[in-house]
């Protein structure tokens, strides 16, 4: 028998469809008796929340103990609960978790002259050809512009994706933007007051300055919206046109370090965190 003290790897995953066949699952423990049936053929909770990267098995089965694993909207405190997490909605601490093992999320740095496209007929690089040749359909969380680099999302995920591009949620999305200075001391107050583009207004929710050195200044705006080109029409229409922009924040998923044309996977905090953005 393998030590109980064995912590789990990404090889010890679990069928999505299939039954759970590790009948020696560990924990001494049963835990405290809930009102949740068990789905025949069903996956152990702990294994579902060790799979996706919650914890080990053993910090998995301290967190149901504790009550702070969710199924369907109840409390479940059994260490063996056998639940199906194609269809179930298991959240931690109150924050849902990607549980379907055939669910994709990813971050993408694109690099300018890059379409915000999975293809075109003119030929033209496309973000498709920057993630190799993953067959699963993948949605992209809103558009940079050609000439736009930085963070995109990525997902099979099609209610999220849905949610995330959706005015409606209010994502806030930041940008890093170089261009001329010197800039006014009342810049801030401008755009976040309000500036008048031809199609509306648009108020910049956030504005700071990160660096300024004679005719260059670098700023960083956030925003709530994503109407084209909307970054550089307002900083354009507020007299500092747009030299270079890098979307550096989606939501709560950073950039961060990632290299031009790479991806990574959101970890599971980051995937809760966008669930918990968009009310799901």
């Amino acid at each position: 028998m393998r030590d109980r003290r064995e912590r789990w790897q990404g090889s010890a995953g679990y069928s999505p469809a299939g039954r759970d066949e590790d009948e020696d699952d560990w924990g001494g423990e049963p835990g405290e008796r809930d009102s949740l049936t068990d789905v025949p053929g069903g996956i152990r909770l702990q294994k579902v929340l060790a799979a996706v990267g919650v914890g080990s098995r053993r910090s998995c089965e301290d967190l149901i103990g504790a009550g702070r694993v969710e199924v369907d909207g109840e409390v479940v405190r059994r260490f063996g609960a056998r639940v199906d997490p194609q269809t179930q909605i298991i959240r931690v601490d109150g924050k849902r978790i990607p549980s379907r093992a055939d669910l994709v999320y990813l971050a993408l740095n694109k690099p300018p002259g890059v379409l915000s496209t999975m293809s075109d007929d003119r030929g033209r690089r496309t973000i498709a050809d920057l993630v190799g040749d993953r067959t699963e359909r993948l949605f992209h969380v809103g558009r940079l512009d050609y000439d736009t680099e930085g963070l995109i999302l990525l997902m099979n995920d099609g209610e999220l994706a849905h949610r995330l591009a959706h005015p409606r949620y209010g994502v806030l999305k930041t940008y890093l933007a170089e261009v001329p200075g010197p800039l006014p001391r009342d810049l801030g107050r401008r755009l976040t007051a309000g500036v008048e583009l031809d199609d509306g207004t648009v108020v910049a929710d956030r504005f700071r300055v990160v660096d300024q050195a004679g005719s260059r200044a670098l700023v960083e705006v956030t925003l709530h919206e994503g109407r084209k080109h909307v970054v550089r029409r307002m900083l354009a229409t507020a007299g500092h046109p747009v030299s270079r922009l890098v979307r550096t924040r989606v939501g709560p998923v950073s950039l961060g370090s990632l290299r031009p044309a790479a991806t990574r996977r959101l970890t599971t905090a980051e995937v809760g965190e966008l669930y918990a953005a968009v009310g799901m």
